[in-house]
């Protein structure tokens, strides 16, 4: 099944269904591990965000599920984070080196994300446990399975096109919210709440696409493309942070200059792109976007 509920099906069985098959990849690609441990808790990271990005979805119908399912899903990232973290900080290096301005930065570059990945694989051997970690974070999920039974929603249609019209309108108000702070002297942390409240944003438009398939597909491949620069602002700062914290790392001066200059340039050139594009994604007026699902939710459904 797709990551999408359908309007003319019963709510409460395309919620487990989605959940489940979410719950499900995680835990088949934290066990087999197909492309390395790496790759596996990517994924089962990304899976996680779907969920709880769903959970959200419902979080007025079932607010204690939302709660207390959100909080073991975001603990059962946090025991992976370092890996993912350092991981990801090879892929940020990776970018810098693709949009590099003249040969001498992409050769400094090349080497800052040697050693980057040097520092990856060291701290995957050294990590004391990860195999029995990922077992353990298998079993958290195969239990949130279990939990997906006491969920329902009842009252036919009309609630459900209450309850997604009310979710709509506060996560597009939120990111509102969001991109105002973003202008100005913003912080790195602006721009990561306005990232999170848009990762939401697009994923409800993968969930309800089947009420207006082309409209939700346009908005929802603006908004991830948003995402993604609005991923790499969040990267950028991350790698500013190691620099600072494990200045070690990095024993060639000309290519730790090389690396800051670059990320002073792409943080700009990143972020003045992603406010155009933000300012796009989230023109709309929030009450008028909830309004109209609500109203798509019901002719779909009927």
């Amino acid at each position: 099944m797709a990551y999408r509920i359908r309007p003319d099906a019963d709510f409460t069985r395309e919620f487990r269904s989605v959940a489940k098959e979410q719950l499900g990849g995680a835990v088949t690609v934290l066990e087999e591990r197909p492309d390395g441990a790496h790759e596996a808790i990517h994924s089962f990271r990304k899976n996680l965000k779907r969920l709880r990005s769903l959970y959200r979805l419902v979080a007025r119908e079932v607010p204690d599920f939302q709660v207390r399912e959100n909080e073991r899903l975001r603990s059962a990232a946090r025991s992976l984070s370092a890996i993912r973290d350092a991981n990801a900080l090879v892929g940020t290096a990776q970018y810098l080196q693709q949009t590099a301005r003249e040969k001498q930065e992409n050769e400094a570059l090349g080497r800052i994300v040697a050693i980057l990945a040097r520092r990856r694989d060291w701290m995957a051997e050294a990590e004391s446990g990860l195999e029995q970690r990922l077992m353990e974070t298998s079993d958290v999920l195969n239990e949130a399975i279990g939990c997906l039974e006491e969920v329902s929603f009842a009252g036919g249609h009309r609630k459900n096109a209450r309850m997604l019209a009310k979710s709509w309108r506060r996560t597009a108000r939120k990111a509102q919210t969001a991109l105002a702070a973003c202008h100005g002297e913003a912080s790195a942390g602006d721009f990561h709440d306005l990232r999170k409240r848009t990762y939401d944003y697009r994923l409800y438009h993968s969930l309800l696409r089947d009420i207006w398939p082309g409209a939700m597909k346009a908005k929802r491949d603006a908004a991830k493309d948003l995402v993604e620069d609005l991923g790499h602002i969040h990267d950028l700062a991350v790698l500013c942070e190691l620099v600072e914290t494990e200045p070690q790392l990095f024993t060639r001066n000309d290519d730790l200059a090389h690396l800051l200059d670059a990320i002073i340039f792409r943080q700009q050139e990143d972020r003045r792109q992603a406010l155009v594009k933000a300012e796009a994604v989230f023109a709309d007026d929030p009450d008028d976007e909830a309004q109209r699902i609500e109203l798509l939710w019901l002719t779909a459904a009927n």
